[in-house]
């Protein structure tokens, strides 16, 4: 099935930049491969709920980003390497969470509205901790 392994995070001091890496294997069980698919970014703090950070059209590579990230966030995809990126500038303590990356299911596509049930083949997540 398609599988996603998220990485990049670490810790950052505020202010600083981190570029996230979400890479892509296998088949949707529509037969699709990731280039196929709309691509999200997702964070969850802890005590908070999962919130969409970003996606990204597999066909018109159309951005959209929550607007707590807008003008710091860069989603960006490179379907020759099956691998989605997310540049993370001037990044903020409230940004310290896991992030993790899903392909929109079939019948949905990314918006500027996230709902965590319009993805699927969730990764494991890569941490990422903004601190002085």
């Amino acid at each position: 099935q398609l599988r996603f392994v998220e990485s990049g995070g670490g810790l950052v001091q505020p202010g600083g930049s981190l570029r996230l890496s979400c890479a892509a294997s296998g088949f949707t069980r529509e037969g699709f491969t990731a280039d196929n698919n709309d691509i999200g970014w997702f964070r969850q703090a802890p005590g908070k709920e999962r919130e969409g950070v970003s996606c990204i059209s597999s066909s018109t590579h159309k951005p959209n980003y929550a607007d707590s990230v807008k003008g710091r966030f860069t989603i960006s995809r490179d379907n020759a390497k099956n691998t989605v990126y997310l540049q993370m500038n001037s990044l903020q303590p409230e940004d310290t969470a896991t992030y993790y990356c899903a392909a929109i299911l079939q019948g949905f596509e990314c918006s500027h509205v996230f709902y965590d049930y319009e993805y699927e083949y969730w990764g494991q997540g890569t941490q990422v901790t903004v601190s002085s």
